[in-house]
């Protein structure tokens, strides 16, 4: 299969790995303790799925204005990221 047409970088390959297992990893936790929708920070009842879900489109959020308003490197933003992930997983 010819993946010319795509970019390949390291960074995109590791993003893409890490997205993968993030998600093996919810859907084995599901399976071993299924989730009870909860209420936290959020305005509204969530699961572990929507709180994944959330944190990952706000992070996407976070990188798109870090790339539009910071000169600073972008690990910045990724680490940011993934406190915010992990904030919104948590206690969301």
């Amino acid at each position: 299969m010819n993946m010319q047409w795509m970019a390949w970088t390291p960074v995109t390959a590791w993003f893409f790995v890490c997205i993968g297992l993030i998600l093996v990893t919810m859907t084995f936790w599901q399976v071993l303790c299924p989730t009870v929708p909860r209420k936290g920070f959020l305005p509204m009842v969530t699961t572990r799925g929507d709180r994944l879900f959330i944190g990952l489109l706000g992070s996407a959020y976070i990188h798109l204005a870090w790339i539009g308003l910071a000169s600073a490197p972008l690990y910045m933003a990724t680490l940011i990221s993934v406190c915010f992930l992990g904030l919104v997983i948590w206690k969301g």
